[in-house]
């Protein structure tokens, strides 16, 4: 009895800890959805009130036509779903060169691409807009796609060292038979990497999802290829002032897709990682 008191005692404290540290990232959230569902005029109350005295369901209504939600949420799923094709075939394919394949120069291109890590993007922002722009992509979805085919630095890090595990012999029986590289990583690697697939597939998309930068720059002339995030974000910007009500309203509206998602793949997501880690990427 005296174990069992201290096991429960202990899960008690656990669950009283995650509790704690819950609450001050689920308290944004619930300020949202109260935000969302009253008056402008009681937005700024005090002190605040978390429960409205009427429920203004409207809100959402007129929040996601203010954003012309459905146009917004096809550009960005659509470049969500492009760029996560485009990191996983491209971050796949660097690390499998890097990891399975000897060539001159590996060691130093691998550095590169880590070390580029370290580098700002605001030191290569005005440098690569210059570049797209020269290239007459400016107010088009290039700037965005065309990057995401060309590799990212952390996940084919990631890539290079899963990759690094799995014994070369599977790439010399393929060899063997007259498999081609291409062949080899299509039928015998990438099988093997479903978990290292799923995290940068996810990741990709999140960081997709979620980016405001990229469009503000590249697309905000043309509204008709605007993104969920820049056009909640072009929201709070109004010269005549914020409507915070309708803005927390269209704000939920645009979290919860990548909350589903999140929801729905936690545990691929999780499992993708402890596999990595069980396979020596630290």
């Amino acid at each position: 009895m005296g174990k069992k008191n201290k096991a429960r005692a202990g899960l008690a404290i656990r669950y009283l800890l995650i509790l704690i540290f819950a609450v001050p990232m689920v308290l944004p959230l619930m300020w949202m959805f109260t935000t969302a569902l009253k008056d402008n005029g009681a937005v700024f109350k005090v002190p605040p009130q978390w429960i409205p005295d009427t429920f203004m369901w409207e809100n959402f209504t007129t929040g996601l036509l203010q954003i012309d939600f459905w146009s917004r949420f096809r550009n960005t799923l659509f470049l969500a779903v492009i760029i996560s094709i485009g990191q996983v075939l491209s971050c796949m394919s660097v690390g499998y060169a890097l990891s399975r394949i000897k060539f001159k120069g590996k060691k130093l291109w691998f550095y590169l691409i880590i070390g580029s890590v370290m580098i700002p993007g605001m030191v290569t922002m005005i440098p690569i807009f210059r570049m797209w722009t020269a290239f007459g992509f400016y107010g088009t979805w290039w700037p965005m796609i065309l990057p995401a085919f060309l590799g990212a630095p952390f996940q084919t890090f990631l890539a290079r060292q899963f990759m690094s595990t799995l014994p070369k012999s599977y790439d010399d029986a393929a060899r063997i038979d007259g498999a081609n590289r291409l062949q080899v990583l299509v039928h015998i690697i990438a099988p093997m990497c479903k978990p290292l697939i799923t995290v940068i597939a996810i990741q990709a998309f999140q960081g997709a999802w979620n980016d405001y930068l990229t469009p503000l720059l590249y697309v905000i002339a043309r509204p008709e290829k605007w993104t969920l995030s820049l056009a909640v974000g072009r929201m709070s910007s109004s010269t005549y002032g914020t409507q915070w009500n309708l803005f927390m309203a269209a704000d939920i509206i645009y979290l919860l897709p990548i909350l589903i998602i999140f929801f729905l793949c936690q545990n691929y997501f999780m499992e993708g990682l402890g596999s990595m880690n069980n396979s020596g990427v630290k």
